[in-house]
């Protein structure tokens, strides 16, 4: 049901995801992004599946199990706290931070922890809810993160604005750099 709201290989098509990259995949919950991006990074590539929730990574360790793909790495994290992915400073060529910064209480952390593991010169790419759309699936209109929103609080994490991207009816995408 979820690739009804949101197609995660024309998303990460979007993105710049190499093989060789290593990629922190932030509430990565059943492994719905971290799955296609372990295919794209290949064997010399590496996906952290990071997730507050232990229900959600057994989901995703069924999932690494089942499709034979194992260059994901799924890890419990509490993304909220200062260096609470585990990882380590300037770690990680990209970062996916997909439907979680409405539910969290401090976004800028998120963005905060986001910079803190990602390379100079890497990317990290939001994919979040749209503020108007349909609430089927998806959380209640009040606790949605807008673009403007989100912009500031990556921008404010100090990453740079890249680009905007479709990512369905029901997300919007977009990509930042750090310098």
């Amino acid at each position: 049901m979820a690739e009804a709201f949101l197609n995660p290989d024309g998303v990460i098509e979007a993105w710049d995801v190499r093989p060789g990259d290593k990629v922190a995949d932030f509430g990565c919950g059943a492994g719905f992004f971290s799955v296609p991006l372990g295919s794209r990074v290949g064997s010399n590539g590496k996906i952290y599946a990071l997730d507050i929730r232990p229900e959600a990574l057994e989901a995703t360790r069924a999932k690494v199990k089942l499709f034979h793909i194992f260059n994901i790495e799924p890890s419990r994290a509490d993304l909220e706290l200062p260096r609470g992915s585990g990882l380590r400073d300037g770690s990680v060529d990209k970062v996916l931070i997909s439907n979680i910064l409405f539910q969290a209480e401090n976004k800028k952390a998120v963005a905060d922890e986001a910079y803190r593991i990602l390379k100079a010169g890497g990317s990290v790419m939001v994919v979040e809810w749209e503020e108007g759309g349909p609430t089927a699936g998806g959380p209640s209109l009040e606790y949605r993160v807008g673009k403007d929103e989100a912009k500031k609080i990556l921008e404010s994490a100090g990453f740079s604005f890249f680009k905007e991207f479709s990512a369905g009816s029901n997300h919007y995408g977009m990509i930042f750099s750090k310098k």
